[in-house]
């Protein structure tokens, strides 16, 4: 029987780092070699690393208590945004909506999952796919994550404030909108907090903050999640909190000790933190509850 490979904290960071970073997959595998020891080492433990889309579907995607579609909506300039929308089936209205923002490998399965989830917990949920306009999110994560750093995050960021407008108008939604973003889908939370006025709540997983000249545009409440092992975001921690209490923002910070950075993505087994995700959540859902109202 063979032995799980043993993770250590500096093949995480590593593996951040690719991702995040350099996106040289090539330099990434000859690290990772020479840390694991050799080279079958590193390709046993690549995939404990990365995300496995057999594990997305926490909630069927035919859930017979959700409604769930593909939609289209108008974005920036002109441009046509899709997503996937989910719903309390048996809901006819009125309902608190949320926009899911994806990570830097666009609207996955795992994304897809999220978005279902809220919708159980009573929310119309948007999962929007911000590769949209570069023909959709592709199979491939690499190629995904060599796609969002092309975006032009000006334009991105109007796309978001598209779908804001998109979730207030729609005929089942209660006019109150919420958003929540996960790495870089936290960073585009941030600052969409300050670039839409209509949205009421803000919550950003391990995202980057926004500039704190940014800070005094925010209305919305915001809930901040941070993983206590991710160095790299948390660095940003103190000037955004100070930018903040002196614009008197309406926020709430919480880092996760001991937890990584991407630790709510139950899809990658050395980085999900069960523990930490499932207190993330809990809060995350209460908070929306209470900022955009309570569903029925």
């Amino acid at each position: 029987m063979n032995e799980r490979p043993k993770i250590t904290q500096e093949m995480i960071q590593l593996y951040d780092e690719y991702t995040h970073l350099t996106l040289d997959r090539r330099g990434f595998m000859e690290k990772l070699s020479k840390v694991a020891g050799s080279t079958a080492a590193a390709a046993a433990i690549v995939p404990l690393l990365s995300a496995n889309k057999a594990s997305a579907a926490i909630v069927p995607e035919d859930d017979p208590r959700l409604a769930i579609e593909r939609v289209s909506f108008p974005g920036a300039d002109g441009v046509t945004m899709t997503g996937l929308l989910a719903r309390p089936k048996e809901a006819s209205g009125d309902l608190p909506a949320v926009l899911v923002i994806h990570e830097n490998r666009g609207l996955n399965p795992h994304i897809e999952d999220v978005t279902r989830r809220l919708a159980l917990e009573g929310f119309l949920a948007l999962g929007a796919d911000f590769l949209s306009t570069e023909g959709g999110t592709p199979e491939n994560e690499d190629t995904a994550r060599e796609m969002i750093g092309t975006l032009d995050q000006a334009r991105t960021l109007t796309n978001a404030v598209a779908a804001v407008a998109y979730l207030k108008g729609h005929d089942l939604s209660n006019g109150r909108v919420g958003a929540v973003g996960f790495c870089w889908g936290g960073g585009l939370v941030n600052r969409l907090a300050a670039a839409a006025p209509d949205l009421s709540a803000a919550v950003a997983y391990y995202g980057m903050q926004a500039p704190a000249e940014e800070a005094a545009k925010i209305r919305a409440k915001l809930l901040l999640h941070y993983a206590g092992l991710d160095e790299r975001i948390n660095a940003g921690i103190p000037a955004y909190e100070e930018a903040l209490k002196a614009a008197g923002v309406d926020y709430t910070v919480y880092v996760y000790d001991g937890a990584n950075h991407a630790f709510n993505n139950d899809t990658s087994a050395a980085r999900y933190d069960k523990e930490a995700a499932d207190l993330a959540w809990s809060r995350t859902v209460t908070f929306l509850r209470e900022a955009l109202g309570t569903p029925t």
